[in-house]
């Protein structure tokens, strides 16, 4: 069983926004890292975003400037608020504990983002 659900995910246009949100089953308080990753068929999965349980944040390259992670230990979420989205963004987004291994490398079914004109 996953431990998190994911979802926003939408058609947008280049240059448009989305924000993600990201439910854990059970508390988040004692899980020190939380990302968002990415992963588009045929390619790895890919950490985009990742914040601490006390609110530390860190961003790929790709994405620093246009994307904000933020956490709510109290209501057991993560959301990814996406800007300025650019076609490459498009792929399958998934939540999950960094590394995914500690929560035994369970994923959920992720939510679609994908960003065309």
């Amino acid at each position: 069983q996953a431990h998190f659900v994911e979802s926003g995910g939408d058609l947008v246009q280049p240059g448009g926004s989305l924000r993600l949100s990201c439910q854990a089953a059970t508390s988040i308080t004692s899980i020190y890292m939380i990302g968002w990753y990415r992963q588009d068929p045929g390619k790895r999965r890919e950490l985009v975003a990742h914040v601490t349980k006390v609110g530390v944040t860190g961003y790929a390259d790709d994405v620093k400037g246009r994307f904000t992670i933020t956490r709510d230990n109290a209501q057991s979420t993560v959301d990814l608020q996406m800007n300025n989205l650019k076609p490459e963004d498009t792929a399958t987004y998934f939540c999950n504990s960094v590394p995914s291994s500690i929560l035994g490398d369970v994923w959920g079914q992720g939510t679609q983002v994908t960003v065309a004109s």
